[in-house]
């Protein structure tokens, strides 16, 4: 099954009660209106693209060790893969289908990452959990997330539904700032340039992995994207 269509069934499992964590209806139009007025905001239009530069950086993996982008480009591309956190159900049927991959991703000389603004304790859980064989970086103050362009601050209302479900952001990313990044795909070439990006302000849509496939082999093989 493809990654959307299991993305959607969770979706119509939530919205209908058939989920550990039942909503009311006032929370689901509210996180409704929330994605709704990200959308028009049209912050996804100013994140970074294919063709632009990606800013170096280096963050924290779940075990404290220092991961410079610039070291992992020296071996290949670069797939980064930007986490809302291990409370966020479709980033982690996301990041399952991400490891799905992950041998083909590896296997045409790429590394793959996540970022998320989440605490390295969040991270060794969300690694565990998923049974991922590559590591979530801790984006603390979601810095790198702001550099490409996907930061955004929570409305009021979708903090107090966040709240009210038990997902509190400042205890599980370290951080009083309610602010989360858009889930977003790059692929970076080993020059540091864009070849691929994905950027959507609506959580519950992600494009299949396989999608990173061909931009890969293009990559390997020199031909332009």
């Amino acid at each position: 099954m493809k990654l959307q269509a299991k993305l959607d069934a969770m979706r119509e499992d939530f919205e209908n009660g058939r989920f550990p964590l039942v909503p009311t209806r006032d929370q689901i139009d509210t996180m409704g209106r929330a994605t709704q007025s990200l959308i028009d905001s049209r912050q996804a239009d100013h994140a970074l693209k294919a063709g632009d530069k990606a800013p170096d950086f280096t963050l924290k993996d779940a075990e404290g060790n220092s991961v410079r982008s610039r070291a992992l480009l020296a071996r290949g591309p670069l797939v980064t893969t930007f986490y809302r956190g291990v409370w966020c159900p479709y980033c982690n049927y996301d990041l399952q289908a991400l490891e799905e991959v992950r041998p083909q991703i590896e296997a045409r000389g790429a590394s793959l990452v996540g970022i998320s603004p989440q605490t390295p304790a969040n991270s060794r859980k969300s690694q565990r959990d998923n049974k991922l064989g590559f590591p979530i970086l801790s984006d603390a103050g979601t810095a790198v997330a702001a550099d490409f362009g996907l930061r955004f601050a929570l409305p009021d209302d979708l903090i107090e539904v966040y709240r009210q479900f038990g997902n509190d952001l400042p205890r599980i990313n370290d951080d009083p700032a309610w602010v989360l990044p858009m889930p977003a795909r790059y692929v970076i070439a080993t020059d540091g340039v864009i070849a691929y990006a994905e950027v959507n302000p609506d959580y519950t849509r992600r494009p299949d992995p396989s999608e990173l496939l061909p931009v890969l082999e293009r990559l390997r093989s020199g031909t332009a994207a």
